[in-house]
């Protein structure tokens, strides 16, 4: 066995891999809250008697902060991972986030004001600096899960961490809103520091930094070796996750509208049916990740959900075009399997990466795939208005029909 780099044996022989993988999925879910919060205070800062009563324009561009802070750090906060480690990745970043959020309501304890009066600005400051923080979840908890769990029991691992999004967003959505509302964008904001903090107790407390080989071990010079020099597979990787993101993001953009104007939908239905997809879709991580794990590989679960998308995607397009009530299962279908390989492919660029490269590399991953999905909604919403939803549920199956060849028959693994 290698040498490790750390003088920890002790701890490492004392780490729970499967209370990592819980707080782990705790820091996630905590960076999943602080970027959803932007979207949930809409319907408080667009309030006409509210505290800032904005525009809807102005409003979602100051949502948009958080996403932007998110996509702003992302491989700084890899490149920290891989130079200092996961531990300290998680405490400075979710310790600046959990300080960042509490600064509104604790101006407000001590001065009696709201940050309100200070102008809509500064609340977008705080946000894109909330944002930048909650990047640090995404590639440090990540490598922790790669790093503590075997390569048959990994898949599982991480489509167990990646649940984390979902939840979540589903733990904003019932909370940000309301507080917001009754309470003031302020005390919505305890809700992201709320979660931030339960993860830098639960970090400090119990993570502890996977081994990585020592200087003097034999594999040490080709783990050091840059990923993208020695094959195209790790930049294949990267691309289907891109394509697959455009139907995924399709169907979590798209799905509530079509509910409600094509098949007359009220809002709670449509939300509550809405929502049970994105359980199920957490779900089907899950079992992707289980799948790739039995099978030994990353990459055929990958391949098998482009050909199910591209056909639950292109069956929804023929059916709604017709009128079918078929479509709305097509519809649940589709939003379930179109998210499940979000934690294969994130497995499969860590081990591409393996222990020196994996936070940067997850990180460029997640940027790619931020930065396509950012644009699903404008530019497929004006294809909805020109084309109409039939055709434009064809143009996101024709990018999953790509998706599938480019997928890697096989990965070298450097985990």
């Amino acid at each position: 066995m290698a040498p490790l780099a750390q003088p920890q044996t002790q701890r490492h022989r004392r780490a729970r891999p499967w209370l990592i993988l819980l707080i782990s999925t705790l820091a996630q879910s905590a960076s999943a809250v602080a970027i959803a919060s932007g979207a949930f205070l809409i319907p408080a800062l667009s309030d006409p008697a509210g505290e800032y009563r904005l525009s809807l324009a102005a409003a979602g561009t100051i949502a948009a902060m958080t996403t932007a802070g998110l996509m702003l750090t992302l491989v700084l906060w890899g490149t920290l991972v891989d130079r200092a480690g996961e531990r300290i990745t998680l405490l400075l970043g979710l310790g600046t986030g959990c300080v960042t959020m509490f600064l509104p309501l604790t101006y407000r304890a001590i001065t009696g004001d709201g940050i309100e009066h200070a102008g809509p600005t500064v609340l977008a400051a705080i946000l894109l600096a909330g944002g930048m923080a909650a990047g640090s979840s995404n590639a440090a908890s990540g490598r922790l899960v790669i790093g503590w769990f075997p390569a048959n029991r990994r898949g599982t691992a991480m489509g167990f961490r990646q649940m984390a999004q979902p939840l979540g967003v589903a733990a904003a959505a019932v909370s940000i809103p309301v507080i917001a509302q009754h309470q003031g964008v302020a005390a919505a904001l305890a809700v992201p520091a709320t979660f931030a903090l339960l993860a830098v107790i639960a970090t400090a407390l119990f993570v502890i930094d996977p081994p990585r080989p020592a200087v003097t071990a034999p594999e040490f010079t080709t783990l050091r070796q840059h990923p993208y020099s020695r094959s195209t597979g790790l930049l294949r990787v990267h691309l289907v996750a891109v394509l697959l993101v455009i139907p995924q993001f399709t169907i979590w953009s798209f799905s509530l509208v079509w509910l409600m104007s094509e098949r007359h939908w009220t809002a709670f239905a449509a939300g509550m049916f809405v929502g049970c997809i994105q359980v199920l879709g957490a779900a089907g991580r899950l079992a992707a990740g289980a799948l790739s794990d039995r099978i030994g590989s990353r990459t055929k679960p990958i391949r098998i959900i482009a050909v199910l998308a591209a056909i639950t995607m292109g069956g929804l397009a023929l059916a709604d075009l017709h009128d079918l009530t078929l479509a709305i299962v097509l519809l649940a279908a589709a939003g379930v399997i179109t998210v499940a390989d979000n934690g294969v492919a994130f497995t499969a660029a860590a081990e591409i990466a393996g222990p020196f490269w994996g936070g940067r590399v997850l990180s460029i991953h997640n940027t790619a795939q931020n930065a396509v999905a950012a644009a699903v909604p404008p530019v497929f919403g004006a294809a909805i208005t020109g084309l109409g939803f039939p055709a434009t549920f064809a143009i996101a199956a024709a990018f999953a029909v790509l998706a599938a060849p480019v997928v890697p028959p096989s990965i070298g693994t450097r985990s």
